[in-house]
């Protein structure tokens, strides 16, 4: 055998851990991000479906209240209301379309707290969880 193609074959042997080692990446690179995005989404549309149960509920919540305090015109309700006003503000603002608002968190916080003042003010006792056993919401 030629020393040439000896060289070849060797070259070829040598190089083969190599190129199966950078295959195997790329095959396993694929392979993650596919299963990254359809992890991503599963766990997305969770979380996204947490936050619109509670601000859903927050929204129910001051709506009935606004309209059952409408009746009642004087002063301490006229306070109630206008917070309660605030709070469907917040709410309507609150961006459900887009998940890459950067101040996402911030402004659910802000809700969380707005709900807590009115609930106070109306002496209600807030506490909003979401039960992950069975369907049901609490305060």
């Amino acid at each position: 055998m030629p020393r040439a193609a000896m060289a070849d074959l060797f070259d070829g042997i040598v190089m083969a851990e190599q190129r199966f080692h950078g295959e195997g990446y790329q095959e396993g690179f694929a392979e993650g991000s596919h299963t990254g995005m359809a992890e991503g989404r599963r766990y997305g549309a969770l979380h996204g479906a947490r936050i619109g149960s509670e601000i859903g509920c927050y929204l129910g919540f001051a709506l009935t209240w606004h309209y059952l305090l409408q009746k009642c015109t004087d002063e301490k309700n006229s306070k109630k209301i206008r917070a309660l006003d605030s709070l469907i503000g917040m709410i309507q603002k609150f961006p459900y379309e887009d998940p890459t608002y950067d101040k996402l968190q911030e402004d659910l916080e802000k809700i969380r707290g707005k709900f807590k003042q009115v609930c106070s003010m109306l002496n209600i006792q807030s506490d909003f969880r979401i039960r992950t056993e069975r369907s049901s919401l609490t305060f």
